[in-house]
């Protein structure tokens, strides 16, 4: 183990030796168990004689610290007394910005017994043999290039695969040139405002939203307008002037499910042309429509280039992945790459290249038509079961798509959720996504994560907590 031991200035080299190595000890980063490096090594290490050095680990192992074992080295026996608590005092602040930003959520795991949360897919059926198959086979190719720093326009066979893959499954007719693989919709808004907006710019977001867009363009100083949607989509009379930038979910609006309306989609694409705005098409969950045809992207119905298409893997695949991407027009890939460069230069590239493989020999597209008919009967439990269940209080949004549906109601329901959520049923209010005094009242129940036959008793479960007054 390397063992910062500093004796810059000092006089009495056993005495600080001891020291440092105690406070290490005590504050645990040295934990119970762990060897220290043999006498001799330390002592050359530091330019000390290693009599110092061993009587200092002398004393720490008279007092309990360490001990020796013959053959083996010296180790350490004693528990850490806790790490101090850092000052509180500092004359350092944050932005102001950042005060508007709540704190990230907490990690997914452990699961709550009934798991209702959006966006999340069932990751016990993600094809884990075949992804290790994938990256075993890259890391056993002693492909070099993998473990080196990489392109930040993303893996080129990947940005292949994903443009002929927008291209075939949603006509989004593209090149790989214009492709930029990213974290996710919330590094691809961060990418987009850096090179599109200043501080003090208009943005517009859907009210109810998606949450974290706006809280990105808000950190980085950007204004930012919630817009009402209406059963056809964002209000594109109520997008104010000045507006440089529009976030929008136009197939499958989170959270509320509904597609945006064909005319509206035109409406959109025109205002954006008379004022020099770009949009922003999160396309997330299309891979999973259940009824009716397939509705064509922003994109596909752009003729000016003022839609950037936005897709992920995360909801397909598995968060932990961190890989979406982006499509652009040409004018904007050169400052994009250049923002992706400076902001955490790549996504991994293992990854990446086990993807590629992956959508390459077709396991991506067999995943996704699996899915789609697990979560299909998913969505159908869950719609029958509201209908039949929760009439007097839930009126469930039409839904023809993704890993979610919503349903509205007459009352505020957070009383209800923080009552679920403590008796393992996890869900989100609809107000969660609203802003302002016009949020909408409601439930959003993902079913990504909640097995078809966990759904009934889930279900089941709120409504007694309902009928006790939770509501």
């Amino acid at each position: 183990m390397e063992i910062h031991i500093d004796l810059t200035g000092t006089r009495g080299h056993r005495d600080a030796i001891y020291r440092q190595l105690r406070t290490a000890i005590l504050d645990g980063r040295v934990r119970p168990g762990e060897a220290l490096p043999p006498t001799r090594e330390l002592a050359q290490r530091l330019a000390v004689s290693r009599t110092t050095v061993s009587a200092a680990y002398d004393r720490l192992t008279a007092e309990g610290f360490l001990a020796g074992r013959v053959g083996a080295g010296t180790f350490v026996t004693a528990s850490p007394a806790g790490r101090p608590e850092p000052s509180p005092v500092s004359g350092l602040r944050p932005l102001p910005e950042w005060d508007a930003v709540p704190p990230p959520p907490a990690p997914f795991a452990p699961a709550p017994e009934f798991d209702f949360r959006p966006g999340v897919p069932d990751l016990a059926l993600f094809p884990f043999d075949t992804w290790r198959r994938l990256v075993t086979q890259r890391l056993r190719a002693g492909q070099a290039g993998l473990m080196t720093y990489g392109d930040p326009q993303g893996h080129a066979p990947l940005r292949a695969e994903i443009a002929r893959h927008a291209g075939v499954s949603r006509d989004v007719r593209a090149s790989a040139a214009q492709v930029v693989v990213t974290a996710g919709a919330q590094q691809t808004t961060d990418l987009v405002a850096r090179v599109l907006l200043r501080a003090g710019d208009l943005a517009a977001v859907e009210n109810p939203g998606y949450p974290p867009p706006r809280l990105v363009l808000g950190a980085r100083g950007v204004r930012v307008a919630p817009v009402p949607v209406d059963a056809e989509g964002i209000v594109v009379g109520a997008i104010p002037a000045g507006t440089r930038l529009v976030y929008v979910t136009p197939s499958h609006q989170y959270p509320l499910g509904l597609p945006m309306s064909l005319e509206r989609r035109l409406e959109l694409l025109d205002w954006a042309e008379r004022n020099d705005a770009v949009l922003v098409e999160d396309d997330y969950d299309s891979e999973f429509r259940y009824t009716g045809r397939p509705l064509e992207p922003l994109h596909s119905l752009d003729s000016r280039g003022r839609v950037v298409y936005v897709g992920s893997f995360s909801k397909v695949l598995s968060p932990a992945l961190r890989l979406g991407f982006l499509v652009a027009p040409l004018s904007l890939v050169p400052a994009l790459v250049k923002a992706r460069y400076l902001t955490d230069w790549h996504a991994p590239n293992v990854e990446q290249a086990a993807l590629a493989a992956f959508m390459a020999e077709g396991g991506f597209a067999r995943h996704v038509r699996r899915m789609r008919k697990i979560y299909r009967e998913r969505h159908e439990i869950l719609s029958a079961a509201l209908a039949r269940d929760f009439a007097d209080f839930l009126t469930p949004l039409p839904s023809t798509a993704g890993l979610h549906l919503s349903a509205v109601s007459p009352a505020d329901c957070g009383g209800l959720v923080r009552a679920a959520r403590r008796r393992g049923v996890r869900l989100y209010s609809l107000g969660d996504f609203g802003v302002g005094e016009q949020r909408r009242h409601g439930l959003v129940f993902g079913y990504g994560s909640v097995t078809a036959e966990r759904i009934e008793p889930g279900l089941a479960r709120l409504r007694a907590l309902a009928d006790e007054g939770a509501a």
